[in-house]
């Protein structure tokens, strides 16, 4: 990985080294149970390869179009440019696309397998209500996720579910009525066996991601208020968004949850809050007391 001034964070690298383990493993069982059945699952796994490598290759796209973004010139946002320019030059990385999706939902995500071809993308909400500071420390924020690439692990994470949600549709539509070769008088049915194997993997899958996910936005708090030494800054582009995000329109936030875990701040289509085991994000509250202790250290110059 090309070193850049963002601060390392080894829990962080070490959290993905250990995600990828177990859901290697994982899909490597999952795997022997589907061959043990005796199911053809070459073409599925083709499939589910295939759509990996596009979505690895293409993330930046996928994610520009999803969200109805596009790619700016330094002549049509000089001033998000600028501050791009700054930051990446104080990080001492490449300096990545600068794009604008125009929607009043106030957030921001990073995306691209490396920082050669990675993408910044602020929405027109976000631009409407932060001020210079405020949207400086959101972009070092996203910056951050490049230079530590937990987007492109947050991307590859995602394969297993894939795989197990594929299979658990197979199994809905086709297999549910057979039943093993060796017992077809009182064999489980293959299908219904494929079905709960499944379940248990994406279950598995989605709260190591989710586990991944909350820490990472923690380590990009981390890693951006330290770039700028303002962590304030950040911490106050927290508290606006998420007040913001109450005045949002629900089907917008609707439309933008799927995205919850490549953006800065969630958006939350009603009132009850999720579990926190199933939340993208860290509470609020635990991300602004990080930054509260990190301005108390570079206040004593620790």
């Amino acid at each position: 990985m090309a070193q850049t001034r963002f601060a390392p964070d080894r829990g962080l690298t070490s959290r993905m080294v250990l995600t990828m383990f177990l859901l290697g493993l994982l899909y490597v069982v999952f795997v022997g149970v589907l061959v043990a059945l005796g199911l053809r699952t070459v073409m599925v796994l083709l499939i589910a390869g295939g759509i990996l490598l596009v979505q690895y290759f293409l993330s930046d796209r996928i994610a520009l179009f999803a969200m109805h973004g596009r790619v700016v010139s330094p002549q049509e946002a000089p001033e998000l440019h600028g501050m791009i320019d700054r930051l990446s030059a104080i990080a001492d990385m490449p300096k990545p696309r600068v794009a604008i999706a125009d929607s009043d939902v106030p957030n921001a995500f990073a995306t691209g397998r490396n920082q050669k071809n990675s993408v910044v993308c602020v929405t027109t909400g976000l631009l409407r209500r932060l001020d210079g500071t405020e949207l400086e420390g959101v972009l070092a924020h996203e910056m951050s996720h490049v230079a530590h690439r937990d987007v492109a692990v947050m991307t590859i994470a995602s394969f297993l579910g894939m795989v197990a949600g594929l299979m658990t549709r197979i199994a809905l539509y086709s297999g549910l009525g057979g039943r093993s070769r060796d017992d077809r008088s009182g064999g489980l049915p293959i299908g219904l066996i494929i079905l709960l194997v499944s379940v248990l993997v994406y279950a598995v899958s989605f709260l190591l991601t989710r586990a991944l996910s909350r820490y990472r936005e923690l380590a990009a708090d981390r890693a951006g208020a330290l770039l700028t030494q303002r962590p304030s800054a950040l911490a106050s582009a927290l508290v606006k968004i998420s007040g913001e995000m109450a005045r949002i329109p629900t089907r917008d936030l609707r439309e933008a949850e799927p995205f919850n875990a490549f953006f800065f701040v969630p958006a939350l289509s009603g009132k009850a809050s999720l579990a926190a085991i199933l939340a993208t994000h860290p509470p609020l509250e635990r991300r602004l007391d990080q930054l509260a202790k990190i301005s108390a250290q570079l206040g004593r110059g620790v």
